[in-house]
Parts: structure tokens; C-alpha cells; sequence
């Protein structure tokens, strides 16, 4: 995958009752911004017309999320991101060149993140860019690999960096729990600033240029994180094994676990519909954007390798702990992806309880977890987190790493069935 992929995540309905009236606001791009505590945090939105309609995409880099639920409700557009509980109103001004309102998210039972949203009709850049003038050749560059301290974190973490002159930065960071997404900003002289929204991430993130070529920097999450990052360019940099960062415990048999399916039934983890020649367990939550980028990547999978006795169970770990609410989350999660697999809800968010709820590892560090089995329940392999698409060629890395499991364990099983 290089820099310029071009992704788009489509979905397209109404709420019931509800209708699209003529579009009220000059269509187009559109900067959009968050007010976040580090200033603002800035996005693309498309508005683009269409028959009954109004489509709308969020942008971040070469990503283009399509909002899948448009319309007006009580005089204020609502821009409806449900399969994260995630929601924009805002009321468009008489001459419809700006939006004011407040993006709003569930982050808990009866916690919700809120932030003010703002839009102006344009496609003016994320930052303001302060070039003075052509970039000199030996011109410092942030571009490239580099080894990253977070300062909430004793993990350590990877910087991933590309600019284009004029004044154009893309990039995500790797850490052991998961990368950074799409994030796309600007750059001049001294420092770079990047952002991300996709209707769970906020992130805002600006570094400074050192006189010894480091980086320091500050990285704010939605309303209320904040810390402090520092960097030194290492094209070697690299992140612990991500198969080596949980152990498997097998305390518990899998028959002994057991979660609700969708339907309030309790199913345990050999139940026969589970079984198969190579299995995978996934550890996610359908809050979680990387969740859903390794979805998509499992789906891929499963349509690959079901035929020759490959198995993938999901285990939900959700926001309320309400069965019939979580239910429902995971439903929009599953209709997104198209997934064929069978998904469990295996709990409430949290690495603690999820680690409770799941005692046969050791700990539950990152969402997603990807535990590999084979057809009798030993396990073979377990990667924590996921490099995701945003990271380019290593996506595909990871990507050929997992088939790898796949192909060997359903070979072993092969060479067991010989007479």
C-alpha cells in the first residue's frame, strides 16, 4: 500500500421518520475543527449533493469515511456516525458558509465526550502554513522513521512521517497497543502539526524541531488527555514483537468460557459452530477504530480460508455492559464489515476486566487481540494489537504474517489427517 491508497467506507440510511431536506449550505470542502484543549483540531468535510439527498465525507490524509446516516432534525444538520454512538449537530448560518455546533460521543455507560464543532466552507488547509519561502535543500525534514517517548507511557513508540512541499505532512505513530491512524496536517521551518478525526479519534498532535534534530511535542485526545512526546530520528526504530507482548494461560478449558451471542444465548468457546482445521479468537470492541480495520482485514480471511476449515469467532468488549444496547453496537459493526463470522459480547471495556472476563491469557493489553489456535484448542500464536492500514507497506507485512499462521496450521492439520 503506498501513501496515496484512496479508501472510502460507505453505509447510506435514515433514521425512521426522518427526511433529507434540499441542502441549506454551499457544497463542497469544507475545514471543519474541534476546540480541543491543545486549539484546534482541524478536518476535511465534503458536502456533496446528490438525488434526495446530501452525501458527506470526513478526510484525513488519503482516507475518506463516508457519514452514514445525513439529515436535518429541529433545524440543525446531524451528521449520525452511528456504529461508534457518535454524532455532530450543528445549525448552518443564513448564508450557509458556516456550521457551529458540538460533537458528541458515548465513551461509557453514561459517559460522553463533548466537544464544539465548527466548519467553514473552503478547502483551506488543516494548519496555517508559515513557509518563508523554497525549502533549501539541506533543509531539516521530518520525514522518515523515528523513535518516540510518550510521557504516559513506558512503552516505547514509532513515528512514521511524510511531507510535501508545499507545507504538507501525513503520518501515525506505531505503539505496542495499535497505530495512530491517518493523520494529516501541515509543516513549516520548526514545526509540524497533525490531526485526526474519524468520529472516535480526535487527536492533535504537534512537534517542534530541536536544534539537535529531535522532536518535542504534545499530543491531545478529545477533551480531556494530554501529554508530552519526544523524538530523535532512527530509521531502525521498531516496536517489541507484538507476538511476544501476552502469554497464554489455558487455566480455564474453552469449554468452561462462555459468553452471550447477540441473542442473550449463552455459547461457550468449543462449541461445535466455533470448531474448525485453524481458529482464530478476536478480542475487540466496536467502539474501537483499529478494531474495525482489523475486521476488515479477518473478513478478508475468512472469505479466503472458511472453505478449508478455518474458524473466527469475535469476543466484544463494550461500552455499557447492557445486552441489549451492546448488542445492538456490534450489530452496526457487523453490518459495516459484512462480517460472515459469529461475534460474542464478551463484556465491558476495560484491559482489567476484559483480562477477568478472558482468563486465558494473562492479560488483555490492546484492543484488538488476535489469539491463532488449532482444531483441538492449543495455541499457537497470539498478537496483540494491530499496524494498520495507515502504516502502509507494514500493514501488508502483518497482514502476510497472519496468513503465514493460517496456511501453516491448516497444513499441520492436513498432514494429521494423512493415513
Amino acid at each position: 500500500m503506498t501513501w496515496m491508497t484512496f479508501v472510502t467506507f460507505s453505509l447510506a440510511c435514515l433514521p425512521a421518520g426522518e427526511t433529507l431536506d434540499e441542502p441549506r449550505l454551499m457544497p463542497g470542502p469544507w475545514r471543519a475543527w474541534l476546540d480541543s484543549p491543545g486549539g484546534e483540531l482541524p478536518f476535511r468535510v465534503d458536502f456533496r449533493p446528490m438525488h434526495g439527498g446530501l452525501r458527506v465525507l470526513i478526510s484525513n490524509g488519503v482516507e475518506q469515511i463516508e457519514v452514514p446516516k445525513v439529515f436535518w432534525q429541529e433545524k440543525q444538520l446531524v451528521l449520525d456516525i452511528d456504529y461508534y454512538d457518535s454524532i455532530i449537530r450543528a445549525k448552518v448560518s443564513e448564508d450557509g458558509v458556516r456550521l457551529d455546533g458540538q460533537w458528541t460521543k458515548r465513551r461509557g455507560p453514561d459517559q460522553w465526550t463533548k466537544m464544539a464543532f465548527h466548519a467553514i466552507t473552503g478547502a483551506a488547509s488543516r494548519f496555517p502554513i508559515k513557509l518563508s519561502g523554497p525549502e533549501p535543500r539541506n533543509a531539516p525534514s521530518f520525514d522518515g522513521r523515528w523513535a518516540v517517548s510518550f510521557s504516559g507511557s513506558d512503552d516505547p513508540a514509532v513515528g512514521i512521517f511524510r511531507t510535501f512541499y508545499p507545507g504538507t505532512a501525513v503520518g501515525t505513530f506505531l505503539t505496542t497497543g495499535g497505530d495512530y491512524r491517518y493523520l494529516a496536517g501541515n509543516y513549516d521551518e520548526r514545526q509540524m502539526r497533525l490531526s485526526c478525526f474519524d468520529g472516535a479519534h480526535a487527536f492533535l498532535f504537534h512537534a517542534t524541531r530541536q536544534a539537535d534534530g529531535t522532536l518535542k511535542g504534545d499530543f491531545w485526545s478529545a477533551d480531556k488527555w494530554h501529554q508530552t512526546w519526544t523524538a530523535k530520528p532512527d530509521e531502525k526504530a521498531e516496536l517489541p514483537d507484538a507476538f511476544a507482548q501476552v502469554e497464554w494461560t489455558g487455566k480455564v478449558p474453552l469449554g468452561k468460557v462462555t459468553f452471550p451471542d447477540l441473542d442473550g444465548k449463552q455459547r461457550s468457546l468449543d462449541d461445535p459452530a466455533f470448531k474448525g482445521k485453524a481458529r482464530i479468537i478476536s478480542i475487540f470492541g466496536s467502539w474501537c477504530p483499529n478494531c474495525h480495520d482489523d475486521a476488515k482485514l479477518l473478513q478478508v480471511l475468512h472469505r479466503r480460508y472458511s472453505g478449508r476449515g478455518l474458524s473466527i469467532v469475535g469476543l466484544a468488549f463494550e461500552l455499557t455492559g447492557d445486552q441489549k444496547r451492546d448488542a445492538e453496537q456490534v450489530r452496526k459493526f457487523i453490518a459495516r464489515h459484512k462480517l460472515t463470522y459469529p461475534v460474542l459480547i464478551a463484556g465491558v471495556k476495560g484491559k482489567a476486566k476484559s483480562s477477568e472476563a478472558f482468563p486465558l491469557l494473562d492479560r488483555i493489553r490492546a484492543y484488538p487481540t488476535t489469539v491463532f489456535m488449532d482444531s483441538v484448542g492449543e495455541v499457537y500464536a497470539v498478537h496483540t494489537g494491530i499496524t494498520g492500514p495507515a502504516s502502509g507497506d507494514l500493514y501488508h507485512e502483518m497482514w502476510d504474517e497472519f496468513e503465514t499462521i493460517i496456511e501453516g496450521l491448516l497444513l499441520d492439520e492436513a498432514e494429521a489427517d494423512k493415513p
